[in-house]
């Protein structure tokens, strides 16, 4: 009768904080789906909420699932602060655990702001550079989409005469 009831139960697919996860995966994989959440915050999460981790999503029963999405939305109560994804906010001045759209949104706000302000961050955003400090002389020579190769001495060197000559003739015609 019991294992009727727990197939009766399982589900597929677990909404969980707006999101939509797979069943079959263990609680803890299964929340770290959720943007903005990632390992050691599942498991917190999971600790917090007193519910077994190695537990499969899908047979979580919806008690469960509302203490999840409970748990997720306080985390910045109940969880340390150095968990937290947005401690001291520039704007609140508080700490925060953004997940989802709340979390795209604030990093791309953060980015326009850079730019806005013309930081040094905020211009290598904006040309398209590496922000981070990375060297740029072997990679990231990509110019939006197209590739800008090396050219070798040899190629160079035949491309240098053509120019001359078209220039020549170019010359030769104003007069």
């Amino acid at each position: 009768m019991e294992q009727a009831q727990t197939e009766q139960q399982f589900k597929h697919i677990v909404r969980i904080a707006n999101t939509d996860l797979d069943g079959n995966r263990k609680t803890a994989d299964a929340i770290r789906k959720i943007k903005g959440i990632g390992f050691s915050f599942a498991n917190a999460i999971c600790q917090l909420a007193q519910i077994n981790a190695d537990k499969k999503a899908g047979n979580l029963i919806p008690e469960e699932v509302k203490r999840i999405d409970e748990t997720i939305a306080n985390a910045s109560k109940t969880v340390p602060a150095w968990m937290l994804n947005r401690r001291n906010d520039f704007e609140e001045g508080t700490d925060k655990h953004l997940i989802g759209a709340g979390l795209t949104f604030a990093q791309e706000s953060d980015i326009r702001f850079m730019k806005q302000i013309r930081s040094y961050k905020g211009v290598r955003h904006a040309m398209g550079a590496p922000v981070r400090g990375q060297r740029t002389r072997s990679n990231f020579r990509r110019n939006k989409g197209k590739v800008i190769g090396v050219i070798k001495k040899k190629e160079a060197a035949a491309a240098a005469p053509a120019k001359e000559e078209k220039g020549g003739k170019e010359k030769k015609e104003k007069k």
